[in-house]
């Protein structure tokens, strides 16, 4: 099966490679250039060089890079060019007849001071642009995310999925670090999956994936790096919009960003509100197949009714100290309220099919959290010759309190048979201090080096009481067993340097990074402490080779490291029924792993391919052991436990493409495909039954998306998403395949100052996870999960703007890092 698979991906990944070779050019010429601020001497990504024919009136162009340089090609003739870029003067060439390679050298370009009070548009722009190290998805025009939050951007980025339940992984591997403008934050929070969903899409700017990291990043992440850029906009003058959102089920909401720019002041903000509805539904089906069970077969119908209330709000200032330097400093905070009531219908019945018991579960669940960062950057550019030095501070806070009161009642008697309260705090505080020097000799060698100090401090309590007398409606008593505070600090040091050099047509980057590690658990309820430090190297590779312009291949090669953190060591018990208990484990080691990846971009007129063949190896991976405990519930139900160990070495390779294809003016398309092979070895022994499980499974998988916009008549825009998660399995689960398809539509107004736009996610109602599960001599389930089901959402905006333009960005300083060879 292995050697079939490699042979696949092999004859893909070649059959790319010669189908770009294959295809034909008419005769073109080059036209190059760079395109800087004529004040700061700063390069201007984004800014577009136009090509007007003066026979055809044909008229054709391209943007610029995060350098500031374009590279276009087109046929021999006359042509009048023209570089803009928005509140700055254009710069117009007189017709010229172009018969060869023209370089147009630098071209300065001055800001046009009349705007400066002027009112223009926010961003409108949504691309995905694929980079020989990255892939960049540029949030903008995109119709199905309006109203939505951060998780949904995600679902859209290539390489990405985010599944029923909002787990986030890249290339399905879930060990994906998620970074907030390129540090570690409190915003992703300690439960991601929920953190993600309280940051507005509005205030989301680009999406970075990284799937070779260079020594630069931290080492966090055994699948790569996921890079949200929050927005801070730069443009001259005032730039706003407004955004309001309604939908059913029912959901409020509102976002406004702007930013107001001088000479030397930036002023910027993002804030949002929600209030939102989302219910879901679970079902599960389980056989227990002791024989002594007293119950052989539950059946569980759930319900979610959750309520949330949740506040974004981004403040922050950018000083210019010279045209080189500047200070960025940055408040965020994010609040939220949730008041949710779920119910569970429970069956029980015996091994003659006739029912024990029928039950009634309710739980009134409020939540509240809240996340505050301060960031304060500085950065000076020097010379303007690529020498760079910045500074970042960052210090973040996050607490989440939630109260749980349970009850339930047997449905054939009407009488109360369990009352449950469960308090449950988490509270995190985090510090970082990152400085990084670039020092460039000549035009082709780089040399950097930095440091990067984080600091985390993680609480969590757990309390639970119930009572236990009903006949006399006795008081809720604590549960010894199970109430604990747990407390885990983490000190990690890194330092490192990197080489970059061009080859002619061949560009190097390596890099080492070194990171100590220390960490202290403290399990406050016993009274014991754990140390623990360790130190790893992470050596980093990547080579890039350019056949011609927009034809590259690229070796990635490097190390990376996951490391176990709160709920994974805390060995009290926490549980999500009675009868499921989830236990960390304090003895478990970080998992470290080797990557590598090679990639192959081709660049056409209307489309671009980037397709890459990746291999990671990783050996004491964590596996989540289910077993059962001996115990048995009140209801007679069999109590189950879920811990991870390290126990297995894993090895995962695929192939993957990334598509961009625009057929015609009014239609564009975005696709990626993704076929995986996962195989790990590992036994486990049973604790209890002391029987020896093998936990070696082999599993292919793959993940299909498929995203097109249409530009209708009267400004329309249409798009459609579609996406497939193949079936998939591990040692005790498999999982069956999730298709879901969202469909959006948007019309201007206004002269274009103004959207509207339906958005109608889930449309055939199928995004739903599936499941069977088998443990060997205990039990067999099939179960369902939908976390969010179907929405209808319809959001206006309105931009202060004067004529619908394309907002073009500087330089990346949101710790974004380009390898452009």
């Amino acid at each position: 099966m292995t050697k079939k698979i490699t042979s696949l991906l092999f004859c893909l990944f070649s059959v790319t490679i010669l189908f770009s070779q294959q295809a034909e050019a008419q005769e073109e010429i080059l036209i190059t250039g760079k395109i800087i601020d004529a004040r700061s001497n700063q390069p201007l990504e984004y800014a577009t060089i136009i090509l007007t024919n003066v026979e055809t009136k044909k008229i054709s162009g391209g943007i610029t890079d995060e350098k500031g340089i374009f590279n276009l090609k087109t046929p021999k003739g006359n042509y009048i060019i023209s570089a803009e870029y928005i509140s700055f003067k254009s710069k117009k060439y007189p017709k010229k007849s172009i018969s060869k390679n023209l370089d147009l050298g630098t071209i300065k370009l001055s800001e046009d001071t009349a705007s400066l009070n002027e009112i223009v548009i926010i961003a409108e722009k949504t691309t995905v642009d694929i980079r020989l190290d990255k892939k960049i998805f540029n949030i903008g025009k995109d119709l199905s995310i309006r109203g939505g939050n951060a998780s949904d951007v995600l679902g859209n980025v290539p390489s990405v999925q985010v599944d029923v339940e909002g787990n986030v992984s890249l290339r399905g591997n879930e060990n994906v670090t998620i970074l907030i403008d390129g540090r570690p934050s409190a915003l992703v929070g300690m439960n991601g999956a929920e953190a993600l969903r309280q940051i507005p899409a509005e205030a989301i700017e680009k999406v970075e994936v990284i799937t070779s990291p260079s020594a630069r990043y931290d080492a966090e992440g055994t699948a790569g790096i996921l890079n949200i850029i929050l927005r801070k906009n730069k443009l001259v003058g005032f730039n706003g919009s407004l955004q309001l959102d309604l939908g059913i089920p029912e959901r409020l909401g509102a976002a406004f960003n702007a930013n107001w720019r001088t000479e030397k002041w930036n002023l910027f903000t993002n804030t949002g509100f929600r209030y939102n509805e989302t219910p879901g539904n679970a079902f599960s089906d389980v056989d227990y197949l002791q024989p002594s069970a007293t119950n052989a077969r539950v059946v569980e119908q759930r319900r979610f009714g959750r309520l949330g209330r949740s506040i974004f709000t981004s403040f922050g200032a950018e000083y210019y100290l010279t045209k080189n330097s500047s200070i960025i400093g940055n408040i965020v905070f994010t609040g939220g309220n949730d008041d949710d009531v779920n119910t569970n219908d429970i069956e029980r019945f015996n091994l003659d099919g006739g029912i024990n018991e029928a039950t009634s579960r309710t739980e009134n669940e409020s939540e509240e959290e809240e996340r505050v960062q301060y960031t304060l950057d500085y950065v000076n550019n020097f010379d303007n010759e690529g020498k760079r030095l910045s500074f970042n501070v960052q210090y973040s806070t996050e607490v989440e309190d939630a109260l749980n009161n349970i009850t339930e009642v047997d449905t054939q008697t009407n009488l109360l048979n369990d009352l449950e309260l469960v308090n449950e705090d988490q509270d995190e505080t985090s510090a970082l201090l990152q400085i990084d020097y670039v020092y460039p000799v000549g035009e082709n060698i780089q040399y950097e080096a930095g440091y990067r100090g984080n600091y985390r401090d993680i609480f969590n309590s757990f309390f639970l009481a119930e009572r236990q007398d009903f006949v006399n409606n006795g008081p809720l008593v604590p549960d010894v067993n199970l109430n604990n505070s747990f407390n885990y600090k983490e000190y990690v040091n890194a330092a490192y340097v990197q080489y970059g050099q061009k080859f002619n047509k061949i560009s190097l980057l390596a890099g080492l990074r070194y990171e100590h590690t220390s960490i202290e658990i403290v399990q406050q309820t016993i009274t014991t402490k754990d140390e623990r430090a360790y130190g790893n190297l992470f050596p980093t590779l990547n080579l890039g080779f350019e056949f011609k312009d927009g034809e590259n291949i690229t070796f990635g090669y490097n190390r990376r490291i996951s490391r176990p953190r709160g709920r994974s060591l805390n060995p009290f018990p926490s549980r999500s029924s009675e009868s499921n208990l989830y236990s960390g484990n304090v003895d478990l080691n970080p998992v470290i792993t080797d990557a590598v990846d090679l990639g192959y971009l081709k660049r056409w007129d209307k489309f671009t391919l980037s397709t890459s063949l990746y291999y990671n190896t990783s050996k004491d991976n964590w596996e989540r052991i289910q077993e059962g405990t001996g115990e048995i519930t009140d209801n007679g139900d069999p109590v189950t436990n879920r811990f991870p160990i390290n126990l297995s070495k894993e090895e995962r390779y695929g192939f993957e493409f990334t598509l961009n294809y625009r057929p015609f003016k009014v239609w564009n398309i975005n696709s990626d495909f993704n076929l995986f092979n996962v195989k790990s070895d590992g036994d486990y022994t049973n604790s209890i039954t002391k029987v020896t499980q093998s936990f070696d499974f082999e599993n292919t998988s793959f993940f299909i998306r498929l995203n097109q916009k249409i530009t209708l008549p009267g400004k329309t825009d249409l798009q459609i998403n579609t996406n497939y998660r193949g079936p998939s399995q591990n040692a005790q689960t498999k999982s069956e395949g999730v298709f879901s398809l969202n469909i959006a539509a948007s019309k201007d107004f206004f002269d274009e100052k103004a959207s509207l736009s339906l958005n109608f996610s889930d449309v055939f109602n199928s995004s739903i996870s599936r499941r069977v599960t088998n443990i060997s001599g205990f039990l067999e389930q099939y179960s369902e999960f939908q976390w969010r089901e179907p929405q209808v959402r319809v959001s206006f905006v309105y931009r202060f703007n004067q004529q619908k333009k394309n907002e073009k960005r500087g330089r990346d300083e949101n710790g974004g890092e380009g390898y452009e060879g």
